[in-house]
């Protein structure tokens, strides 16, 4: 396959992959984010700074804002390198999260000045000190509550029999339409200079994010076709399965295949599928198959990914996403579903609830402001 012909082309490419559930005639409308309180995301930090060191932890809370817009307004603030900043994940602009971001600031300085700056869209919540600056991942995850409307009365029951199952047994881990760009070409993007059609971005956060959604839609490729067939929750024989009390992975073999399927399905343990990269571990028997087969039809090369391994070395996910501490309110009379759930680092909260309704988000032009599982548009940012 010549590199003009890989199917790496425009945006659609990048939609409709977390279908492979119900068909989006079967899901009632719902309207997403009609105002931004109605999608709140709340960090869950994987650890507390201890009080003492040469980075300042921030704790906000944004409305109507990137976290990179809001990241640098607080640097500027503080008189700080905005570049040095860092910062455990991205939240979405139209909602109201909550996130902590770090800043390389001088022993000396009183920062107490900060909590007077005018920062409109932002509050202050707390700050303390830190030794190191806080990376990309450093989270636990997210717990979002979100407010669904205009859902017909009689969609209620069969909504909250999908959630019902959905708290039973997840749902498929696929990349939310946040991780494709505003227009859905990031992986289109990637892939021109990745394959050397095209210089590459200037910005090193830039190429990452580009990587990255390049790799997503790799894997978002593998798991449809896991879903096509059934599996993308079952153990495979040759399948780097996860477990999901350590987040360890394990090589499923053929003499531990009864057990590892058991596990699976009582959700112990998931299957993985690829983050490609040169150092990811591949799986083997028919997963590998799939995977090569993924991964040869894309026309990105192993030469490729040698090339820009410090992007990316490449990882498993896994193909389940578990949804924890899930909650819902129900008003028929008012067309009006507040969902509350839990999701690990990585998940996409538009991932779950594509799972319920077909979604409309009113934040988007109308020309993008249709969401539905097979077609989904993109927001700003991951969850």
């Amino acid at each position: 396959m010549s590199k003009t012909e890989a199917p790496i082309r425009h945006a659609s490419d990048a939609r409709g992959l977390s279908d492979g559930g119900e068909a989006d005639a079967s899901l009632p409308d719902a309207v997403l984010r009609t105002s931004p309180a109605d999608f709140l995301v709340d960090e869950l930090p994987a650890y507390e700074p201890s009080g003492a060191g040469s980075h300042l932890y921030v704790t906000f809370r944004k409305t109507g804002r990137t976290t990179p817009d809001a990241v640098r307004a607080i640097a500027q603030a503080l008189g700080a390198e905005p570049r040095d900043a860092g910062y455990a994940g991205m939240k979405d602009r139209h909602a109201v999260t909550t996130q902590t971001a770090s800043f390389a600031v001088p022993l000396d300085l009183d920062a107490s000045a900060l909590f007077e700056a005018d920062l409109p869209g932002i509050e202050l919540l707390s700050q303390q000190r830190h030794g190191n600056k806080l990376k990309t991942g450093h989270l636990r995850g997210n717990r979002f509550t979100v407010t669904l409307r205009e859902l017909a009365a009689a969609a209620f029951p069969g909504v909250e029999r999908r959630l019902q199952a959905i708290a039973t047994s997840g749902v498929p881990n696929a990349f939310g339409p946040q991780r494709f760009g505003r227009d859905g070409d990031n992986p289109e993007r990637a892939f021109a200079w990745v394959c050397g059609q095209a210089r590459p971005p200037r910005d090193p956060r830039e190429r990452r994010l580009l990587f990255s959604a390049l790799q997503s839609l790799l894997f978002n490729r593998v798991l449809a076709a896991r879903e096509a067939d059934g599996s993308w929750s079952s153990a495979l024989v040759g399948d780097w399965a996860q477990k999901h009390d350590s987040g360890g992975l394990f090589l499923v073999k053929e003499e531990e295949h009864a057990d590892a399927a058991a596990r699976a399905l009582a959700g112990l343990v998931s299957p993985t599928g690829p983050m490609f990269g040169v150092s990811m571990r591949w799986p083997e028997g028919k997963p590998l198959e799939l995977e090569r087969a993924v991964f040869d039809a894309s026309g990105v090369t192993a030469e490729a990914l040698e090339r820009h391994k410090q992007l990316g070395e490449g990882t498993r996910r896994a193909m389940r996403l578990k949804v924890d501490d899930l909650t819902w309110e129900s008003h028929p009379s008012e067309g009006r579903l507040k969902v509350g759930f839990t999701l690990a680092k990585g998940g996409y909260a538009t991932t779950v609830l594509e799972r319920v309704c077909r979604l409309r988000d009113a934040s988007r032009a109308p020309q993008r402001e249709a969401l539905p599982s097979s077609a989904a548009t993109v927001a700003d940012e991951a969850d």
